[in-house]
């Protein structure tokens, strides 16, 4: 009686399940075409490989939907990666490229508090400071 006009919880899944695989192939030619135009624009021009970079963002905005533009900035144009760039590096090694290395185990940084700490004697140096 009172469950003439109800639709079954099951069914309302299914529907969404069918209607999210829908959009699918949709939101991932999207996404690509996202990550080539901003990939694009980040790189530098000196870097980017077969055309100008005028012309590559060109060709992703205007053929991004249809995958080419997209794809073709990923196969052609984007610069290709060195053997040590995907690597780990340790500080100091390299082109003048580091990895990103915590303040309390970079010494640059800690010689940098030390000159700073020589300059001004007069600075407080918080909790553990003897002076009251």
């Amino acid at each position: 009686m009172g469950n003439q006009g109800r639709t079954r919880p099951s069914a309302l899944l299914q529907g969404d399940r069918s209607t999210m695989l829908r959009y699918l192939p949709f939101l991932l030619v999207l996404g690509l075409w996202i990550y080539a135009f901003i990939d694009c624009l980040n790189t530098p021009e000196d870097q980017v490989r077969k055309l100008p970079k005028g012309a590559w963002v060109l060709i992703i905005v205007l053929f991004g939907y249809l995958l080419f533009g997209s794809l073709a900035w990923l196969l052609a144009g984007r610069p290709r990666r060195s053997e040590n760039e995907g690597a780990a590096r340790t500080y100091g090694a390299g082109r003048g490229r580091t990895r990103w290395v915590a303040p309390d185990d970079n010494p640059e940084f800690l010689k940098s508090l030390d000159q700073d700490g020589e300059k001004d004697p007069d600075r407080d140096n918080g909790p553990d400071d003897s002076r009251s």
